[in-house]
């Protein structure tokens, strides 16, 4: 089903980010060794990693694969905002896991993200989040340079949950 919400799906995979958007690349060395990615590649695709970040999940299955669709909800109580996306596409292994998500009509904003974990050849597990966005809803448009920043918070806060998951695996 192709119903996201902007044209130009697959960029964040490609590493071409599309003009118009705000940008997001980072990156994290969150563990060492088979057993880390392993880990954190499994809490990256069965939605354990936005749970433990704090985004309340709903996805019409228990594990990232390509069309599957994902409700995120961020925030507290009543100021709760709901975000919904579909995943675009998925990879898993030997040496990278993760999946590409993009919007759906009723989000706040408008992109596509990539979550990877990846095994280095020096055995060095990394996290990578690279999205394009912008906010589209007319109540987010004035905040819409708190975005890229509530962004980059949420992808710092997700590699530090992969971390402390990748040193459990040891």
């Amino acid at each position: 089903m192709n119903d996201y919400s902007y044209p130009e799906q697959g960029a964040s995979r490609t590493g071409e980010l599309p003009a118009g958007y705000d940008h997001l690349r980072h990156s994290a060395l969150i563990g060492h060794g088979r057993p880390a990615l392993e880990a954190a590649g499994a809490a990256l695709l069965d939605w354990r990693m936005h749970r433990l970040a704090g985004v309340r999940i709903d996805a019409s299955a228990g594990r990232a694969a390509p069309g599957v669709a994902v409700h995120c909800a961020i925030g507290l109580g009543p100021l709760r905002a709901g975000a919904p996306n579909r995943v675009l596409a998925t990879v898993e292994g030997p040496d990278r896991y993760g999946f590409t998500y993009g919007t759906r009509a009723g989000h706040l904003a408008r992109g596509e993200e990539t979550f990877l974990v990846e095994l280095d050849p020096d055995g060095a597990v990394r996290f990578s989040v690279t999205a394009f966005s912008r906010p589209v809803a007319w109540y987010a448009r004035p905040a819409g340079p708190l975005f890229p920043l509530a962004q980059r918070a949420f992808a710092r806060r997700c590699g530090r949950v992969l971390a402390r998951i990748a040193a459990g695996a040891g």
